[in-house]
């Protein structure tokens, strides 16, 4: 070709050749030689100043067009379930290009948040801009950390927020996104970390000052990357949501069916009714009904509700804020059993005897109208003889016979011997301003433990119903103490002068025995405490194994769908099974019900450590202003570094490192779980009594220090402290050596 191409013909090519775009290639292509190369040049700089090219080392793209093979963050399937993602880098000016996935299937599973290295091809006249072909997973999620933002002259550093961390990470002057000194940040991990230095990171989300009212939980939300917002189009799902009506339901209006809750409840998943058996077979009978929220109504299969509410799992419980599995309008209203409403119910009618055995059960899907939405404490005064004008009505016809079933609940449970551990429930309470006003323990009434009985038989019910009728659901499952965990429990036992009994099958009538034994006596939260350690995490699954803590053969969660993900499952099974519509089990659901349990599982962790990491530094900011104070506490825990005491007054954990526990060395006995002076042979062990200095807190981590005053009532005993970071035996040694030089200078003689 003796002529240079234009700047049009240029463009075309490169748009048609995305991977031919070096310089030699496109005068190869247009057959430019010689000195013709310099006009050549001449013309793609002016393209590059003009916007239409960005040069890229040696190569030219259109910078409003991605390279053919690109780096890709997945943002997740869409209602349809096509997987979509975004270019993880876009310096055009247009809109960012959004790219369909077109999965093969040998690809891995791709979820939102991965990336990928993707081979991209050029689409037109869709909603989408390329159409994507996997290449490769890029190694996992970025590690996302939240911290405190502490500003340098070039850039600045991330300080940790976990309770014991001491590693931080450095901020490039142009990754500060422009947080300020002192804020609370999100950052992820920005390369890798070099051979010598702090590890580099991003910031990518200020939240503002950590000491601010209700950031304690704002903390947890990001530490634990829980869901907190929902997407605009599961808020549309929701809000086209309508009150059910009576067709293809029972009508259970006329039944008194009460709601037994918190006073500060804002949903109501669950209602009761008891009434004694006219049956004269079944002689002091009761006939029991529970009535559950139908979530499952409003939460279909796949629907964008759905798919939010699986991501999440069940909702999260802080004591300024909740995280719910659902949005508001549903979990507030819709689903929730209010007063004096009609509301969509499945509802559970058992039949019990005089002795609290279930004789047998059967499933409802029905509308009902609550009568009153009670809260525990009333509904105990009412039974104690303190009605108000709500309970008085109710007493003789509602609340008198609910006790009378479960008083007979009461004699079954007895007989089952589920694990009846004594564990007394914080509750932190504030004022307007979010400040921590008290720390209380929650006071365990009769009313609580009705509820819970009438809950766990119908969660029975409902797991033997789909066993029978071949259903495939989740079980709650929860397995026995692995041999390990039990050898330590009797370890503790014994130094504490009680036994476990060894060589029979452990059921949980043995433990009560062991936890009888301490009953009143000052180990009694010593193993409590020990024995609900030994135990096994309880978790989600399609298996039929058991629950052993509670002593059932059957179990699963059916009672509280408005913030579990596990019971709206069961929810959709019980429909299944009946018949009652086309709202039950998905094949999706079915084939994935393995993987489900999985996650749930995972997600239901999640939320509890993020709790307690909630709860500890809440704690730690009401102990802020008592830094000096003497207090008493236990013996909870023993390791290398030092002893953990729980705190009497508010149940908060604390730790006393090494060294404030006196002033000699301490050598760790994993095995004994013990620390052992090394000069005066003092033993330090789980269930002491202590009495503490609380020597410092820090509240954005949660961290509380102590320090050992007096241990089982004596003074702690002012031993030799031996020099920092060394041990008596390698203080022996170097003495030993320093005598035998000594020795040898004093003998030396001149010849």
């Amino acid at each position: 070709m003796n002529n240079i191409p234009t700047k049009q013909e240029i463009l075309s090519w490169i748009e048609e050749n995305p991977t031919l775009t070096a310089k030699r290639d496109i005068a190869k292509a247009f057959g430019i030689k010689g000195a013709a190369r310099i006009d050549l040049k001449r013309i793609l700089k002016e393209l590059e100043a003009e916007g239409h090219l960005e040069k890229r080392k040696k190569t030219y793209k259109d910078p409003e067009r991605l390279p053919p093979v690109s780096v890709l963050l997945v943002t997740g399937p869409d209602k349809d379930g096509d997987l979509y993602a975004k270019p993880m880098e876009w310096g055009g000016e247009g809109v960012e290009p959004v790219v369909l996935m077109v999965p093969r299937a040998s690809d891995p599973a791709l979820g939102a948040g991965d990336r990928i290295l993707a081979r991209l091809t050029l689409v037109k006249g869709e909603d989408h801009h390329y159409e994507g072909r996997l290449i490769r997973r890029i190694g996992s999620n970025p590690k996302k950390i939240v911290g405190i933002f502490r500003k340098q002259a070039e850039g600045g550093r991330i300080h940790p927020i976990d309770k014991g961390a001491d590693k931080e990470w450095t901020v490039a002057a142009d990754a500060t996104g422009g947080a300020q000194d002192g804020e609370l940040v999100e950052a992820e991990l920005a390369g890798p970390k070099g051979r010598m230095g702090l590890p580099r990171a991003r910031i990518v989300d200020r939240l503002g000052d950590p000491s601010a009212p209700k950031a304690v939980s704002l903390i947890a939300i990001h530490q634990h990357a829980i869901p907190d917002d929902f997407p605009d189009d599961v808020i549309a799902e929701a809000d086209a949501g309508e009150a059910k009506g009576l067709k293809g339901r029972e009508d259970l209006r006329e039944l008194p069916l009460v709601t037994i809750d918190p006073s500060d409840a804002r949903d109501h998943d669950d209602a009761c009714f008891a009434e004694a058996d006219s049956d004269p077979a079944n002689e002091g009978g009761h006939i029991l009904w529970v009535a559950i929220a139908d979530v499952a109504a409003y939460v279909t299969p796949n629907s964008a509700l759905d798919r939010e509410a699986r991501k999440r799992g069940n909702s999260t419980y802080f004591p300024d804020r909740v995280v719910p599995m659902l949005p508001d309008i549903l979990s507030g209203d819709l689903c929730s059993l209010h007063e004096g409403v009609d509301r969509a119910c499945i509802a559970v009618r058992m039949v019990l005897d005089a002795k609290g055995n279930k004789l047998r059960h059967d499933f409802h899907r029905a509308l009902m109208r609550s009568p009153a939405s009670l809260h525990y404490e009333e509904v105990q005064d009412a039974m104690d003889g303190n009605l108000n004008d709500r309970t008085e009505p109710l007493l003789e016809t509602v609340i008198k016979p609910l006790y009378a079933a479960y008083g007979a609940l009461v004699a079954a449970r007895k007989e089952r011997q589920p694990l009846d551990l004594d564990l007394p429930e914080r509750r932190i309470e504030l004022d307007e301003d979010g400040k921590v006003r008290s720390v209380n323990f929650r006071e365990r009434l009769n009313a609580h433990r009705l509820i819970e009985e009438f809950m766990v038989l119908a969660n029975v019910a409902a797991a033997e119903t789909l066993i029978k009728k071949k259903t495939p659901l989740l079980f709650r499952t929860h397995e026995e103490p692995t041999p390990e965990k039990l050898d330590a429990l009797r370890e503790t036992a014994a130094a504490a002068g009680y036994t476990l009994a060894k060589g029979q099958v452990l059921q949980t009538a043995h433990l009560n025995r062991l936890l009888e034994q301490a009953a009143g006596s000052d180990d009694a939260e010593l193993i409590n405490i020990s024995t609900l350690r030994s135990m096994t995490q309880a978790y989600y699954g399609p298996d039929h194994i058991g629950h052993f803590g509670l002593a059932l053969r059957s179990y699963a969660h059916f009672t509280s769908p408005i913030r579990r993900y596990a019971d709206l499952i069961v929810h959709r099974a019980l429909i299944s099974a009946h018949g009652w519509g086309k709202d039950g089990l998905s094949p999706y659901d079915i084939e994935d019900m393995e993987a489900t349990g999985a996650h749930i599982s995972d997600t239901e962790r999640r939320s509890m450590i993020a709790e307690r990491d909630t709860t500890d530094r809440y704690l730690a900011a009401f102990l802020s202003e008592r830094v000096g104070n003497e207090m008493t506490g236990r013996i909870s825990g023993i390791a290398r570094f030092g002893a953990f005491v729980k705190l009497d007054e508010t149940g908060a954990d604390g730790l006393i490192p090494m060294r404030n526990i006196g002033r000699e060395y301490f050598h760790h006995d994993a095995d004994a779980g013990t620390l052992m002076g090394a000069d005066t042979g003092m033993t330090i062990g789980l269930g002491q009594r202590v009495t503490v200095r609380l020597a410092e807190v820090t509240p954005v981590t949660g961290g509380i220090a102590l320090e050992l005053l007096e241990i089982e009532g004596d003074k702690m005993p002012q031993g030799r402290r031996s020099p920092a970071g060394q041990s008596p035996r390698r203080k022996g040694a170097k003495a030993k050596g320093k005598k035998a030089a000594t020795k040898r200078k004093v003998t030396r003689s001149r010849r």
